[in-house]
């Protein structure tokens, strides 16, 4: 089993910065595709950006620009920088995860959830 642990959100004023954190630990198992996705109070989870393994990466219209995703492969972690924040980017922030299991099978994983809120 994988668990995926994030941290790094909280309360923001617009115009600020915040940097998410997601660690993957368990046994057996190495990281494909990771990415974080968002869900806004009364809205559908959307992606907002993700990164293979090899460090190729693709955002949302929304998020080019303004947030940075990265990954340290020696840690399984992977990390959101989000600068410029608005309002809009208000939502609970979940960490995805592929990865392969005892190099047999592949499984998707999905963070608790962290609420990132920017005020204007």
């Amino acid at each position: 089993q994988v668990q995926l642990v994030e941290s790094g959100g909280g309360l923001v004023q617009a115009g600020g910065s915040l940097r998410l954190s997601c660690a993957a630990s368990g046994n057996g198992f190495s990281v494909n595709d990771m990415a974080w996705y968002r869900q806004a109070l009364g809205k559908q989870r959307e992606l907002v950006a993700a990164i293979r393994n090899a460090g190729t990466t693709n955002y949302a219209d929304s998020a080019k620009g303004r947030f940075t995703i990265s990954r340290d492969n020696d840690k399984n972690t992977t990390y959101l920088q989000m600068n410029s924040l608005r309002p809009e980017d208000t939502a609970v922030y979940f960490c995805y995860a592929q990865v392969r299991l005892w190099g047999v099978m592949n499984k998707e994983y999905w963070g608790q959830g962290t609420q990132v809120t920017v005020s204007s």
